[in-house]
């Protein structure tokens, strides 16, 4: 059976590795899914990640982050669905957690954050948010 949603998949694992305090998640790669996970780690929510190829399918080893015992990422959200697609404009970007965390933009210039979409005065179809 095909996927419906493979972000919100990606979250889901990243969500359960964390609450059962695993040192790592392995997730099916994909582009959108590689894209993703470089900029968690450029935004230092991730220890790091590797690539692996596999017959079929790569597979993303990421590497999560704890700070005394807690994890770095206390929250992740899907906004944008396959049944209810949220779009912003530049102005219209939201603020998480008034700028601790990092809302994830799907723009026509690829994935970033929304700092970087405001610097850049783009909008974009907001994926999740995560802090």
């Amino acid at each position: 059976m095909t996927m419906t949603d493979p972000i919100a998949d990606y979250l889901t694992r990243l969500r359960n590795a964390i609450q059962a305090k695993h040192k790592r998640v392995d997730i099916p790669v994909s582009n959108l899914k590689r894209e993703l996970t470089k900029l968690l780690l450029d935004n230092k929510y991730i220890a790091g990640y590797t690539e692996s190829k596999s017959a079929a399918q790569g597979v993303l080893r990421i590497q999560l982050k704890y700070r005394d015992a807690q994890p770095v990422i206390t929250g992740l959200k899907r906004i944008s669905t396959p049944g209810l697609r949220v779009y912003a404009s530049a102005e219209q970007l939201p603020r998480v957690l008034g700028g601790l965390g990092i809302a994830v933009l799907s723009t026509p210039k690829g994935l970033m954050t929304d700092r970087q979409a405001r610097a850049s005065r783009t909008g974009g179809e907001v994926l999740c948010e995560i802090w």
